[in-house]
């Protein structure tokens, strides 16, 4: 049931919904009219809540009246060793608050020095050291928003010379130490696979393998580019432009199957297209839930 800007129930404060087995969508403001008129829907709706810290909220709470939604945040840098900027921290905490999320998430990255925010989310060596920032920062976040939230496998470009566990062995720490789940990026298992050498599918195999399957609350789907360098070299870069490649398509029915259905998120953030395009990736991903979860229930 729609509901208008002036109905009390707008402005009431939305009960928990957790998100579906579903796909969803990204919401990006080139979609936010559609939405809102009831022209474009999807299951469920994931935004980056630092897009939403001021004005633009009202969109989000008129989106949340009528679906799920997840908070996906980019700044929290939760691998900064001077610990997690409290003033951000709050404001998350407050659209949170408002909008009461089925599911918040960032990443294994940092992006916070000195009070300077970096327009990338940073890799980092995966050591104990980094293992202990890491755990503490998503501690007190989890304090203040009083819930778990997911953690990112991220695209990487370049491997740390002196990363003591892989990539899944951390992501296991961490989900130890803190009680954190596990939002598995599908896309930057192939685009890490690419850059680094290596399997795509073995790379999945190994995170995988370290990772509970209990932790992993979230799976996202996107397109990536591909980059001829001066030297030849070709590098895959993340940038959610286009659509979900077969690689990519092939490694999520590997997952499901492997560990049955999770919300499951198409995200398009770059040369974004009509929003039918990315309502056609979502039903393509129900699609092969269905059918991996059929097997995964079998075995």
């Amino acid at each position: 049931m729609s509901r208008t800007p002036d109905s009390p129930a707008a402005h009431a404060r939305p009960v928990p919904v957790p998100i579906p087995l579903q796909a969803g969508i990204g919401l990006r403001f080139p979609h936010h009219q559609a939405v809102l008129c009831g022209e474009a829907k999807a299951a469920w709706f994931e935004v980056h809540p630092e897009n939403y810290l001021d004005a633009a909220v009202e969109v989000l709470e008129r989106v949340r009246a009528d679906r799920p939604v997840s908070l996906h945040a980019t700044g929290l840098s939760l691998g900064s060793f001077e610990g997690v900027d409290e003033d951000h921290l709050s404001r998350i905490a407050d659209l949170a608050a408002r909008i009461e999320p089925g599911l918040i998430s960032d990443h294994l990255s940092w992006s916070v020095t000195g009070g300077t925010y970096l327009p990338d989310l940073l890799p980092v060596p995966c050591t104990d050291e980094v293992l202990d920032v890491f755990a503490r920062n998503v501690d007190r976040v989890q304090a203040v928003l009083k819930r778990p939230i997911l953690v990112e496998n991220p695209s990487a470009y370049l491997a740390y010379a002196d990363s003591a566990m892989e990539e899944g062995e951390f992501l296991a720490a961490l989900v130890a130490r803190s009680g954190c789940g596990v939002l598995l990026d599908v896309n930057n298992v192939a685009v890490s696979a690419a850059n680094l050498g290596g399997d795509a599918g073995t790379r999945l195999a190994a995170l995988m393998d370290r990772v509970p399957a209990a932790a992993i609350g979230e799976i996202h789907l996107a397109g990536h580019a591909v980059r001829t360098l001066e030297d030849g070299t070709m590098v895959r870069i993340d940038d959610h432009g286009s659509p979900i490649g077969a690689e990519v398509w092939s490694l999520f029915e590997t997952a499901i199957r492997r560990i049955g259905a999770r919300p499951t998120l198409i995200e398009w953030d770059t040369a974004i297209p009509p929003f039918a395009a990315l309502a056609r990736e979502a039903a393509m991903a129900d699609l092969l839930m269905a059918a991996g979860e059929e097997h995964h229930a079998a075995a």
